[in-house]
């Protein structure tokens, strides 16, 4: 019988992320801030909680995955978050995409109460989510690592160990740079080419098939040419990781001046109003659109 698992953060990645669980005959407990969310989960068979702290009660395993490095803060070691609340031995799955430095924070909370921590984040979207596909790049105690592997491989295709503390959010976040500054890029290009009447249809083939043809562009360029906006990655988030990666490269003192102008152009995206759209919307700010209503 697998062990309890509580599942914390119900939103577009957390909510196919935990129902990839049920599916694997995990017993789930699970709390989202929207109630809403969570009470989703009644009717297949979790237990729905009303906090953090009743999530956690009896559970060997905690997976968490939510917006950024406050919401973790406060999931994680407010009073009544999982650091204070879980039994010793709980293992930590974290899949937000944080900092290092809070994922190092948070680690060294959690081992002072004998609880294991793992910075977690994922590589893919909301298809590769519920899909089972998502790469879990996990930083932490290895032997820790190697007994949650039944529950990433219930929700994603690979999970690899890349270091201690922290790691997994490092190599997350520059993950990130780079699929913002691809999106940055065929942004531009598809409004260049739209305004320069090439055929859509044509577009999409000829990109599809030129060097740098990859998943994300498989993804988003449909998205671009058809002017479907609906958020598989939020913009905001994207803007909220480059940010991040920007503080890391400062940190390490390493310049990052292709990073710093791709993150501009999702900043003034994100302040035009088009946060909450996919980052395939990027285009249409590019090409001087208002934001739909």
């Amino acid at each position: 019988m697998p062990e309890t698992v509580a599942f914390i953060g119900l939103g577009a990645m957390g909510a196919p992320m935990a129902s990839n669980l049920l599916a694997a005959g995990f017993p789930l407990r699970v709390f989202n801030r929207s109630a809403e969310r969570a009470r989703a989960f009644a009717r297949p068979g979790a237990s729905v909680c009303a906090s953090v702290a009743e999530a956690v009660q009896g559970a060997r395993f905690v997976v968490s995955i939510v917006s950024d490095d406050e919401a973790t803060r406060a999931v994680m070691l407010a009073e009544g978050g999982v650091v204070a609340s879980a039994a010793p031995g709980t293992i930590v799955v974290d899949s937000s995409t944080n900092t290092p430095a809070i994922a190092r924070e948070v680690a060294q909370a959690a081992a002072a109460r004998g609880l294991a921590y793992l910075d977690a984040p994922v590589s893919g979207s909301v298809p590769q989510s519920r899909n089972r596909e998502l790469v879990f790049m996990v930083g932490g105690d290895v032997a820790a690592f190697e007994a949650v592997r039944p529950v990433l491989d219930a929700m994603g295709r690979m999970a690899l160990h890349v270091g201690p503390s922290g790691a997994g959010a490092t190599i997350k976040l520059v993950n990130n740079m780079l699929a913002g500054t691809m999106t940055a890029a065929l942004a531009e290009a598809v409004s260049i080419a739209q305004a320069a009447g090439v055929d859509p249809q044509a577009a999409q083939a000829i990109l599809s098939e030129g060097p740098v043809a990859a998943r994300l562009l498989r993804a988003k360029l449909p998205k671009m040419l058809g002017r479907d906006f609906s958020a598989q990655f939020q913009l905001a988030l994207m803007d909220k990781d480059l940010r991040y990666f920007l503080a890391l490269a400062q940190q390490v003192d390493r310049p990052a001046p292709i990073a710093s102008l791709v993150r501009g152009q999702f900043q003034a995206a994100r302040r035009a109003g088009f946060g909450t759209l996919d980052t395939s919307a990027l285009v249409a700010h590019i090409g001087g659109e208002v934001p739909p209503r």
